[in-house]
């Protein structure tokens, strides 16, 4: 990873594949010089969903099946990504993503952008309607939890803690 960060002229990202970072690994990463992290925590597509399905044994398809829950919660991902890089480095949240309320707790929670592939593509396959439709709703459902803990801007959602999990 570091020589891939050295030798190529544009800012590299590291993504999990579903199973989240944990802080070791992603200070590790930092310090290879990666430009941010996509946590890709548990709870969305993982590469052993993807793995079970491309199985062509059921040995395959049965192991593969043991780690569909495996991984680190995206929501703890992030805390250690961003304990790991500190208050300046930049953190991606996606993995089980489903909406923009979901966004908005994770960039309360210390990412700065979160992704999300699902509903898109389940809108995709109706039609480009469908998927500019998912876009707004999503947006609004951002805006709607920023307005409710009164965040007017992402940098005062990054800042609240009243989306934090209570203990």
């Amino acid at each position: 990873v570091e020589q891939v960060c050295r030798t190529l002229p544009v800012p590299v990202i590291a993504k999990e594949v579903g199973w989240g970072f944990a802080e070791d690994t992603a200070r590790r990463l930092i310090e290879a010089g990666v430009a941010a992290i996509d946590v890709a925590g548990a709870g969305g597509t993982s590469w052993s969903q993807v793995e079970m399905y491309r199985a062509k044994t059921e040995v395959q398809r049965r192991v593969a099946a043991t780690f569909v829950d495996w991984g680190i919660p995206t929501s703890e991902a992030i805390q250690a990504a961003r304990q790991a890089g500190g208050t300046g480095f930049p953190i991606i949240a996606s993995g089980g993503l489903r909406n923009g309320l979901d966004i908005a707790k994770c960039i309360a929670l210390g990412a700065n952008m979160g992704g999300m592939a699902g509903p898109f593509l389940k809108a995709a396959v109706k039609s480009l309607d469908a998927v500019l439709e998912q876009i707004e709703i999503t947006q609004t459902e951002l805006r709607v939890a920023m307005f409710g803990i009164g965040a007017a801007t992402i940098e005062a959602l990054q800042s609240t803690d009243r989306l934090k999990k209570r203990r």
